[in-house]
């Protein structure tokens, strides 16, 4: 206004004041949201440099978290840089923060098997991870559950209270052996996909 009574035409300036702003604004875009995304992680803490995360479709450990970025070193060693500003719409999955390992599967036996064998497997089975310190204690369910085409099918469900992946595997490894070793003790054997074709013979 001042410069207006001077006599100076501002319409010009004030226009590409409002250019530069604008400019500056569409800049500073990014750079607000990956700031907002980096307030996110340091106040929620959803993970924290060392952990074992999966963003979306990138999984492996965290190596750094900046204002602009996070660093996650994959398994295969390729260092992935993921703006912090995806992080407010991404899931997060955390392993790192798991408190217990799930282990779920079916043993399928063939039809061989006699209903004393079947319950007497599910006992030893029950028996055994009940006794084992790997195993966590608060859910074990072991139950014939089905008669699936070709196997009578044994539901196994329980957690290991490793975390890590080896030493999940390695408690996973000794309780298949053990499972084998109960299946042969008990005089019957697990079954794989099988069919049985009848032939009828035409009489003349």
């Amino acid at each position: 206004m001042i410069l207006q009574e001077w006599g100076y035409n501002v319409t010009g300036f004030v226009a590409s004041l409002g250019l530069v702003g604008m400019a500056f604004a569409l800049a500073a875009k990014d750079t607000a949201a990956n700031l907002f995304g980096s307030i996110v992680v340091f106040s929620d803490k959803p993970f924290v440099i060392g952990d074992w995360v999966k963003i979306n479709d990138n999984e492996g450990t965290v190596e750094d978290i900046t204002i602009r970025s996070t660093m996650i070193r994959r398994f295969d060693q390729a260092l992935i840089t993921m703006p912090n500003s995806n992080l407010t719409s991404s899931s997060i999955t955390n392993f790192s923060r798991m408190q217990k390992r799930q282990i779920k599967m079916t043993v399928g036996l063939t039809y061989s098997t006699t209903a004393q064998q079947m319950q007497k497997i599910t006992e030893d089975i029950r028996n055994y991870l009940a006794s084992n310190d790997k195993i966590d204690q608060e859910v074990i369910h072991i139950y014939f559950h089905d008669l699936e085409a070709s196997s009578l099918g044994i539901f196994c469900y329980f957690f290991t209270k490793a975390t890590n992946w080896g030493e999940y595997m390695q408690a996973r490894e000794e309780v298949n052996f053990e499972i084998m070793k109960i299946v042969e003790q008990n005089g019957t054997h697990f079954a794989y996909p099988t069919q049985t074709i009848f032939l009828e013979k035409n009489h003349i």
